[in-house]
């Protein structure tokens, strides 16, 4: 497995995994080098993108893979690495979320996240379900 920094160049390959993010954003994340592309044999297999809660705690927002390497510990690789890339940088803790119908708050306690808060969104437009924060000390 081959993880790397995200380029413009991925912007094709990028958009399979993320349906969320916007060209003008995504280009951002290339800027400040704040995305990951997964590799696997030189073929993109997944997605790692963060960005900064309250300006100083790196917070990812999306990890994402093809349903093929899913449960088969490229999840925690990556992980691993980001966490480590963050340490690296000066950070002491990492942040990320998942809503509480999604089976990964499974996965980040495994990876020794902590439950840190929640967040209902009701206004139309936004609606989903509770949104579960979790946090990390590096």
């Amino acid at each position: 497995m081959d993880i790397r920094i995200v380029t413009e160049a991925d912007w094709e390959n990028w958009r399979k995994y993320d349906a969320h993010i916007l060209k003008e954003e995504f280009l951002n994340k290339v800027h400040l080098k704040r995305g990951y592309v997964i590799c696997e044999d030189s073929q993109v297999i997944g997605v790692l993108r963060w960005n900064l809660f309250w300006d100083n705690v790196p917070f990812m927002t999306l990890i994402y893979f093809d349903e093929h390497y899913r449960n088969k510990g490229f999840g925690r690789k990556v992980m691993d690495f980001w966490e480590n890339e963050m340490k690296k940088q000066g950070y002491e803790a990492v942040m990320t979320s998942t809503q509480v119908d999604e089976g990964a708050q499974h996965f980040y306690r495994k990876m020794g996240y902590q439950d840190c808060g929640c967040l209902v969104l009701n206004i139309p437009a936004l609606e989903q379900p509770m949104e579960m924060f979790f946090v990390k000390a590096l």
